[in-house]
């Protein structure tokens, strides 16, 4: 099962999670990071000055050092989190607590708020899995412009096969795609101060736009848009 949170989806899951799950959320869906290397964090792992987090060998699935830097949210919450943990529990290792304590599973009240949350499968059980986050915060990077190589430091991606899985491209980010690829058209076309393109600079276009898209076609394993986008773009040149 693969799954993804577009942001306004994840805020609605977040609001419906006890206070002590929200920041574990928050933390997966802008990192990528696994489960149980968030709920093992310990404070000495957080620079709040220098704005990173960092997992030493050991401490990660693949065994490889990593650096997460700190998001403005992030860092906001994580500073929250420190003030508290320094008032209440000050002895407590873990950057994220139940009252002092570990927090080893959250599940049922993962299944509650995804309930509460609308978002159900057909059978009215929840449609999404923590690891969904995971995935979520591997395209969140890459949807920013994170070049892959670093993106794959900051979720611990070692293999290139495993992190293609992850970077899947959404109906969205085709749409987004074609929206770009208009814009460049028109500005080309202003800058030429011609509306109408010759035949040569026509055909050249549809088929750099076809090969633009087709490559977004295979990277999300729709083959047949390429088909369907090449007669949307041909239908208006003759």
């Amino acid at each position: 099962r693969k799954g993804f949170f577009e942001r306004e989806h994840f805020v609605i899951l977040r609001s419906s999670l006890p206070n002590e799950v929200k920041p574990i959320v928050t933390f997966a869906f802008w990192t990528g990071c696994r489960k149980g290397e968030i709920l093992s964090l310990i404070w000495p792992q957080v620079d709040l000055i220098e704005r990173v987090v960092r997992l030493e060998p050991g401490e990660t699935k693949n065994d490889e050092a990593r650096v997460i830097p700190l998001v403005d949210e992030l860092y906001e919450m994580l500073a929250m989190q420190k003030a508290a943990r320094d008032l209440k529990w000050p002895e407590c290792p873990w950057v994220f607590s139940r009252c002092g304590r570990k927090i080893k599973n959250f599940r049922r009240a993962w299944d509650q708020a995804c309930k509460a949350a609308g978002i159900i499968d057909e059978n009215g059980d929840p449609a999404r899995v923590f690891h969904d986050l995971r995935r979520t915060g591997v395209r969140n990077l890459i949807r920013a412009g994170v070049p892959e190589r670093v993106a794959m430091m900051i979720s611990g991606h070692k293999t290139r096969s495993v992190f293609d899985r992850y970077n899947i491209v959404s109906e969205r980010d085709l749409h987004e795609a074609g929206r770009r690829l208009n814009a460049y058209i028109r500005e080309r076309e202003s800058q030429s101060g011609d509306d109408k393109a010759t035949p040569r600079r026509k055909h050249s276009r549809i088929a750099i736009e076809d090969v633009e898209l087709s490559l977004a076609a295979n990277q999300s394993g729709c083959p047949s848009i390429r088909s369907r986008t090449y007669a949307m773009f041909s239908s208006g040149s003759a």
